[in-house]
């Protein structure tokens, strides 16, 4: 199971369930005028109301959060277990709001007070748990903020040229690169320079148009990027420890592509580092 898969609206769920746990041992209901040695059950002691609303809302949660954090959810009667999860929380929820009336199961008289009980504490608390798990459970697939990560994503192990790695494709770093910028990298030494991949003084910066391919490369210090259309208005600026793809040459020039996928004209191409 992979908990970097939850989402915030699982860790929702999980503290509403931890919450119902909670309820569960305190009062079923209360008595007005009742003497202070009378000890009154908890949830536990009401058979509807522990399979109903107490392990039903546990056990629906539990569903929830590990259908979302298996790889592949197995399904049953074509429903996924998530699916059985939501049902099993709406349930308890329901099954908590009708115990919340009849907290007694019935009990209209009861000490001969004439007086029915009220709602106690436990089944109170139930009732909002189990109404927080349910409203979670059915409104995670629909409202964005409750299906972000619950958890950061793990950073990488090793350090990058750079400090960063672009995402996967033509000509990233550590990637086959065209034999015509050789610019091969060294295995066990992230971060140094590849042969040929630093242009040296009087040199151009990239082979002619023609034998042009994209790559990655990274700037050594800030460089704005400007329009494609000539103007002096910069609409970016290249930061070090970022990896942009040039996807084409003009003169000395690139143009390169940002990861939000906005092209612009790197005029300044002196000391970049190709991938």
């Amino acid at each position: 199971m992979n908990i970097r898969s939850l989402t915030r609206g699982d860790g929702v769920v999980i503290g509403a369930a931890v919450l119902l746990f909670i309820a569960s041992f305190l009062d079923l209901y209360s008595v007005d005028g009742a003497p202070d040695s009378l000890d009154l059950p908890s949830l536990w002691a009401s058979g509807p109301v522990l399979l109903g609303v107490v392990l039903a809302g546990i056990i629906g949660a539990a569903l929830v959060v590990v259908a979302h954090g298996l790889p592949q959810v197995p399904k049953v009667a074509g429903l996924d277990l998530g699916q059985f999860g939501v049902a099993f929380t709406v349930f308890a929820a329901w099954s908590a709001l009708g115990n919340i009336f009849d907290p007694a199961g019935g009990a209209d008289n009861f000490g001969g007070s004439g007086d029915g009980p009220d709602a106690g504490a436990g089944l109170i608390l139930a009732l909002v748990a189990t109404l927080v798990m349910a409203a979670a459970a059915v409104a995670t697939p629909l409202v964005p903020a409750l299906k972000g990560a619950l958890l950061p994503a793990a950073r990488p192990a090793a350090p990058q040229p750079y400090g960063a790695q672009p995402p996967g494709g033509y000509g990233y770093p550590g990637a086959q690169q065209p034999a015509s910028f050789g610019g091969q990298p060294q295995p066990g030494q992230p971060g140094q320079p590849f042969p040929g991949g630093q242009p040296q003084p009087g040199q151009p910066a990239q082979p002619p148009a023609g034998d042009f391919s994209p790559f990655w490369f990274a700037v050594p210090v800030p460089r704005p990027l400007f329009p494609e259309d000539g103007s002096p208005t910069p609409i970016a600026e290249l930061a070090p420890g970022t990896w942009y793809l040039a996807v084409e040459q003009r003169g000395p020039s690139l143009v390169a592509q940002t990861q939000d996928g906005r092209r612009g004209v790197l005029q300044d191409t002196s000391g970049i580092q190709r991938g």
